[in-house]
């Protein structure tokens, strides 16, 4: 019989052992008094998550495509999808 396993503790982390804060931090952050804010946050102090994007970024279609065409390019490999919008490019002209 499988034993269910215990969760592990939470890692604690002192307060206290945060960096101190620079002055573009103090300048940036959000000065309030109790619920009433005085000043809201100045900017960002993170990077927005992901990578940037790209000025001609690739974009998702959805195209039905016979098995057996599909099939055909998987077998010459693993690059099939850049292999086939080669082709369509090409086709394209």
């Amino acid at each position: 019989m499988k034993t269910k396993r215990s969760k592990p503790e939470p890692l604690f982390v002192d307060p206290d052992d945060a960096p101190p804060w620079t002055a573009e931090q103090f300048a940036r952050a959000e000065i309030s008094d109790g619920d009433t804010i005085i000043r809201p946050a100045q900017g960002t102090l993170t990077r927005p998550p992901g990578r940037p994007k790209l000025a001609d970024a690739k974009q998702v279609v959805t195209l039905r495509l016979p098995p057996s065409l599909i099939e055909r390019y998987k077998r010459e490999g693993t690059d099939w999808r850049a292999r086939m919008a080669d082709a369509i490019k090409k086709a394209a002209g």
